[in-house]
């Protein structure tokens, strides 16, 4: 099984959140009360994104996080990476000077294609894409009928 870290997720998770309110300033606090995370965690997490440059943060009474650019423009692999570092699904794909093994492994040339294949698709995947519920699921055709609303976007 491929787990991201729970950091990560979390990441995800805060950015996310941060996407739903693009015109706030949003406290470490009220993030952590709104996604029902940890404080101090947010407050980890929201550094870490402010170090990638993913989110910008003001101080003062008015002051707050926000995303540094639009929510259609910022990847999910974005945010992995802001939070656990280059996107590897071995040790040795990312750090190949720890593994034993690097010259004569027979597995590890494959490892870098299919790296390359997971990191494009968190990268194809955006903030924006993940504040709708269904995103990614099979739509099937159909007109709504005036009682039916369209289906709603996230928001906590």
């Amino acid at each position: 099984m491929i787990i991201l870290s729970k950091l990560a997720d979390y990441g995800v998770i805060v950015a996310t959140h941060l996407a739903v309110h693009p015109d706030r300033q949003l406290t470490a606090g009220t993030v952590a009360t709104e996604t029902r995370l940890p404080q101090a965690t947010v407050a980890k997490v929201l550094k870490a994104l402010a170090h990638a440059g993913l989110v910008t943060a003001a101080r003062g009474a008015g002051g707050g996080y926000r995303l540094a650019r639009l929510a259609t423009s910022i990847s999910v692999a974005e945010v992995v990476a802001a939070i656990d570092g280059d996107i590897g699904l071995t040790q040795c794909s990312v750090h190949v000077d720890e593994c034993a093994r690097t010259t004569f492994c027979p597995t590890r040339p494959h490892w870098a294609a299919i790296n390359r294949a997971v990191g494009e698709a968190l990268s194809a995947v955006s903030l924006d894409a993940m504040l709708t519920p269904a995103a990614f699921a099979p739509r099937i055709p159909s007109s709504p009928s005036p009682s039916q609303p369209d289906e709603p976007r996230y928001s906590a």
